[in-house]
């Protein structure tokens, strides 16, 4: 069955020429004008994956983005023309899956489709990620649940630094480069983008450390990578 592609961007002309070269290649593909449709459209019927141009009249991308996170666990894709570097943490933040930057070859932007759709398949496919509960320390994370308790309280976390936790927690005391953690967590062609690390790395501490310039539990082995150190309970 064909993958389900929908398109939210107010270019016309680049909805139609996207919409056109998604179906040559074999996808499904529907489009919406702005975010508030293309939410309604995503609401209606699940897409398997969402292109989404940040720069949308009325809700902008982010904010569509917001609730898409909050209410629809969907891949996203971020289209975008502004600066890169200011668009990249907010949707990394939010829990954009990948980016492709306006103007793009049709080529690079099916590249990144087909990697999106490999890592959300393989984490539906992935039975030891559905059901694993890891317990250490004071943190719990449950992934069926996909809730993570620290110290007696549920972490607000995007979809990636669950996954990043996740990750850490369930690998302690093992170190993973930043490499592994990247091939686990984003997928191998992410490797040679190491900043996507350290960004979310940092994003952790300020929700679980006390002093997040100097970490406890998320901690750098300088040179080899980063680990979870669980506190001692006291008995």
């Amino acid at each position: 069955m064909a993958k389900q592609i929908l398109l939210i961007d107010d270019d016309a002309l680049l909805r139609r020429s996207l919409a056109f070269n998604l179906q040559q290649a074999g996808y499904e593909t529907r489009t919406a004008a702005n975010a508030e449709d293309g939410l309604a459209s995503a609401d209606q019927q699940k897409p398997d994956l969402i292109l989404l141009d940040i720069n949308l009249p009325g809700m902008d991308g982010l904010d569509a983005l917001k609730k898409l996170r909050n209410q629809m666990h969907i891949p996203v894709i971020m289209l975008t023309a502004r600066r890169r570097e200011l668009d990249e943490v907010l949707g990394l933040e939010l829990g954009a899956d990948d980016y492709v930057t306006k103007p793009f070859d049709f080529s690079v932007l099916l590249a990144h489709v087909k990697a999106v759709l490999r890592r959300s398949q393989f984490r539906e496919n992935s039975s030891d990620l559905s059901t694993d509960i890891v317990e250490i320390g004071n943190l719990r994370i449950d992934s069926a649940a996909h809730t993570a308790i620290f110290k007696g309280r549920e972490l607000d976390l995007s979809p990636r630094e669950f996954e990043l936790l996740f990750t850490l927690a369930r690998s302690t005391p093992q170190v993973l480069s930043t490499d592994e953690i990247l091939t686990r967590v984003w997928g191998a062609e992410f490797i040679g983008q190491p900043q996507v690390v350290y960004v979310h790395i940092r994003w952790l501490r300020e929700k679980l450390e006390d002093v997040p310039n100097r970490p406890k539990r998320i901690l750098t082995v300088r040179g080899v990578g980063y680990k979870y150190q669980p506190e001692k309970l006291s008995i």
